[in-house]
């Protein structure tokens, strides 16, 4: 007895379900995203222990800006930990962001992202704007030094 052999199909690949999968890819992409509060690039000082932050603790920024004629301006923002940062003028602004903060919670942590190149007066009178404010937790953002140096 012979058998017939059978007609070989052409492979096909089933599209209808793409779409799908590629919405489910976008909404998990966008789940698992995570957004910086505060994307501004300075040039941070080395240290070398390191402490992790809590989770939505706000953060004060003092950077360098350099205009077009050469001149350096300091650079003050500030976010809440929940929202992105904002410019702000002065360690007078700070102070009052911090005293709003520290008056509903006064255990609220507060991260200061200094430039390693701006003069530790500017620096002192951040934090003398924030202690007032009633600032009690300030962790400095550093980079992390080697063993190598």
């Amino acid at each position: 007895m012979r058998f017939r052999r059978a007609a070989k199909e052409k492979a096909i690949i089933p599209t209808a379900s793409m779409a799908d999968i590629a919405f489910l890819l976008i909404i998990f992409f966008m789940v698992t995203t995570v957004h910086e509060l505060d994307r501004t690039s300075v040039n941070l000082p080395l240290g070398k222990i390191r402490v992790e932050a809590e989770k939505g603790a706000a953060i004060v920024v003092l950077g360098k800006k350099v205009e077009m004629s050469g001149e350096e301006i300091l650079q003050y923002k500030f976010s809440n930990g929940e929202t992105q940062s904002t410019l702000v003028q002065s360690p007078e602004d700070i102070y009052l962001e911090a005293s709003r903060i520290t008056y509903r919670d006064k255990t609220h942590q507060f991260i200061l992202k200094a430039d390693g190149s701006v003069r530790f007066e500017k620096v002192d009178e951040l934090l003398d704007a924030m202690r007032r404010g009633g600032v009690q937790k300030v962790l400095l953002l550093t980079a992390q030094q080697t063993e190598d140096g």
